[in-house]
Order: C-alpha cells, then structure tokens, then sequence
C-alpha cells in the first residue's frame, strides 16, 4: 500500500495532498500552529484510522456470524506521548441496548484484532530514505 502527500503550493499554509488508492484528502494544521485548517491534523487521521478500521471490523465479523446488530460507532480520543507517558488512545465502543451480551462481549474481542489496532500496539519499524528531484 503506498500512500502520498504533497505539500499545496502557493497558499503559506501546511496542508497537505495526501493521495491514497485514487483518493484524494488534506490535512493541515489548526490556525494556532501555523496552519489554516483545512484539513483534519495528520494524529487526527491516526485516531480516525483506529475508529474506523474497528467499526469496520466488528460490521465484517456480525456479517460473517448473520448477526443483524444494528448502529454501531466507535469514538476515539487520542492523546499523543508526552515526556514519560506513552500515547494514549481511549476507545469507546457503542452498541445496541438490545443486542445480547455473549454478543457484546464477542464482538469486543473482535475489536481488539482489527488491523490498525494490531498495528499500533506491536512492534513497528521504520524505513527511511531520501529520494533528491
């Protein structure tokens, strides 16, 4: 998977086009760090990864099991590291009163193995190079 981002030219701002499989997004700064907001900042993408790819995860896996489990909504708060504290991301994870609760519990489970979340509590390595234009 190969994702782009390319500074916008001209504006004075710190947005970004980011290009990901023929999308297209932006990302910047708030006003108060330099930017212009017009676009969500690059951790809030991270957080809004995380939520996504476990609402996505949990709809696949009550698809796959034919459990009908009506609205679900998964709200991350993100807290980056600070000096001796690790990042934080809090995850809450919404689901119908009604639906049973050896169902609740699974799909909690599930939650947990979605593929943004696997990354981000493993290991991870980097590989960084310089390409000159």
């Amino acid at each position: 998977m190969k994702v782009s981002a390319r500074r916008v030219s001209g504006d004075g701002s710190l947005s970004h086009d980011v290009a990901i499989r023929g999308h297209k997004l932006t990302t910047d700064e708030p006003k108060d760090q330099g930017g212009r907001d017009h676009g969500p900042r690059p951790e809030e993408l991270l957080a809004a990864s995380l939520a996504s790819c476990t609402a996505t995860t949990i709809e696949m896996y009550a698809m796959r099991k034919e459990w009908t489990v009506g609205e679900v909504r998964v709200d991350v708060d993100y807290e980056p590291a600070q000096r001796g504290s690790p990042t934080r991301f809090q995850m809450t994870v919404h689901l119908p009163k009604d639906l049973p609760e050896e169902c609740r519990q699974r799909l909690l489970q599930v939650a947990a193995k979605c593929p943004v979340h696997r990354t981000l509590e493993g290991e991870v390595a980097f590989e960084e190079r310089v390409s000159l234009s």
